[in-house]
């Protein structure tokens, strides 16, 4: 049986998935999801490959979220206040 890290690592060597993909998957929250990405990443880089970030983007605006560093969804949009944003989205590669 591996960890809940293990598992998401696994499920994202598959291919570009958000935190909601995580959650369902592996049955757990997807706040629990964001608590674990940072460590994800710390650990995926020990194995020289890197955890990449598809930022969250604006529906409305088209806005990007390209300089964000946490691995939440931002809450509204700084460009028009429009709360629906795309969730980030993540990779193993």
């Amino acid at each position: 049986m591996s960890t809940i890290r293990q598992q998401i690592i696994g499920i994202l060597e598959q291919g570009l998935c958000d935190a909601r993909d995580i959650s369902q998957e592996l049955g757990i929250s997807e706040k629990e999801v964001y608590s674990h990405l940072p460590h994800t990443g710390k650990s995926v880089a020990q194995k020289g490959k890197k955890l990449h970030i598809e930022p969250a983007r604006c529906l409305a605006c088209e806005f990007t979220f390209s300089k964000r560093t946490r691995f939440t969804r931002p809450g509204r949009c700084p460009k028009c206040k429009s709360q629906r944003i795309k969730n980030p989205a993540f990779v193993v590669k």
